[in-house]
C-alpha cells in the first residue's frame, strides 16, 4: 500500500504493464476475431448459411418408398406413398429420391428421374401436362417424358412405379 500512494515512479511503471503493444496484448487479438465475425462479409455469409438451410428444410417433401424386395403385402404393406399427393392432370417432385411422379389421368400413374440431362438440376413443377426443369426451362411430356422443348438433349428416364390401392412405391 505505501508504493501506491507515495510514489509516483510505482504508477507509471504498472500504467505502462498493461499498454504493451497489440501483437502481444490478448484484447486486440480478441478484437481481431470478433472483427472477422462481424465485418460485412461474415455477416453476410452466415446469413446465407441459415437461409439456404431454412429454405432446404421448408422445400423437403417426403421421400417416395421403394419397392420392398417381399411386395406380397402390396404398396400399403410396403409404405406406399398415398395417391392422394399426387394430383390428376399434375405431379409431384419427390427430391429425396430424385423422383418425379404425375398422374395425367385420374388413376393412371407415371414416374421418372427428377434429373434433367441437360445439366443435371432437379425438376421443379408439373404443370399443363408438362414437366419442368427450372434451371434452363426445359419441358418433358408429363405422360411420357419425352423432350417437349428446351435445352435438355432427350427425355427423362422413366422408372417403374407400381399402384396398389391406394398407395404406390416407385423403383
Amino acid at each position: 500500500m505505501t508504493r501506491r500512494t507515495h510514489s509516483s515512479t510505482t504508477e507509471p511503471t504498472s500504467s505502462t504493464s498493461t499498454s504493451d503493444t497489440p501483437s502481444t496484448s490478448p484484447e486486440p487479438r480478441l478484437g481481431d476475431r470478433i472483427s472477422l465475425l462481424t465485418d460485412r462479409r461474415g455477416v453476410l455469409r452466415v446469413a446465407g448459411v441459415v437461409v439456404g438451410a431454412g429454405a432446404l428444410a421448408a422445400c423437403s417433401s417426403p421421400p417416395v418408398p421403394t419397392a420392398s424386395a417381399d411386395s406380397s403385402g402390396g404398396a400399403a404393406a410396403a409404405g406406399g406413398t398415398p395417391t392422394s399427393e399426387v394430383p390428376v392432370g399434375g405431379g409431384t417432385v419427390f427430391p429425396d429420391t430424385m423422383t418425379v411422379v404425375t398422374q395425367p389421368t385420374a388413376g393412371t400413374f407415371k414416374a421418372f428421374d427428377a434429373v434433367c440431362p441437360h445439366q443435371g438440376c432437379t425438376i421443379g413443377s408439373v404443370e399443363n401436362g408438362q414437366i419442368i426443369c427450372p434451371c434452363h426451362q426445359s419441358h418433358f411430356d408429363a405422360t411420357t417424358g419425352d423432350r417437349v422443348s428446351g435445352p435438355a438433349p432427350t427425355g427423362l428416364t422413366a422408372k417403374t412405379i407400381t399402384v396398389t390401392g391406394t398407395a404406390f412405391t416407385v423403383s
